[in-house]
């Protein structure tokens, strides 16, 4: 995939502090999926840490539950055998997030989130994720992401321009 799954979604629905492109305070995370596994690169900034040098651990779960929910909706479109930028379009939220720190993650270092699908059951996706600073894994991660209805995501997006 050469475009990341978020390049795809629509303005209405690109402000997630996470993930969102049009979020200028925001992480603006890229997931890029190739079918069975997923990929996103981070580099914390200094102002994200915990205790000095290491990272703090709520920017840690951001991490995982934005690259989850992109690769969830990156694989239910490859389920139904569909471009990224078809409509209706496939956007998925978080149902639950479970985070296991394994080790302190150090400031200074790329971070990459790998991401793998580990169940769908209709539109609810679960993935595994993890997070390694150079080759050693410091987070893992399991999130259940559920596929929303183009429905609800208009009125999401037309109650926050209220």
């Amino acid at each position: 995939m050469t475009k990341a799954i978020q390049d795809f979604y629509s303005d209405d629905v690109s402000h997630c502090y996470g993930c969102g492109r049009l979020n200028e305070h925001g992480l603006q995370l890229k997931t890029y999926w190739d079918g069975e596994r997923s990929i996103s690169r981070y580099t914390p900034r200094p102002y994200h840490t915990a205790i000095p040098g290491y990272v703090y651990g709520g920017l840690l779960a951001s991490l995982i539950d934005c690259h989850a929910t992109g690769t969830a909706a990156a694989a239910l479109y490859d389920l139904e055998g569909r471009s990224y930028d078809s409509e209706p379009p496939l956007r998925c939220l978080t149902a639950s997030l479970q985070i296991e720190y394994l080790r302190p993650t150090p400031i200074g270092v790329e971070l990459e989130i790998q991401g793998r699908i580990a169940s769908v059951e209709g539109n609810r996706v679960s993935v595994a994720c993890s997070i390694l600073a150079g080759q050693i894994e410091t987070v893992r991660g399991t999130v259940v992401a559920v596929g929303v209805p183009p429905s609800y995501l208009a009125k999401l997006a037309a109650r926050a321009g209220q």
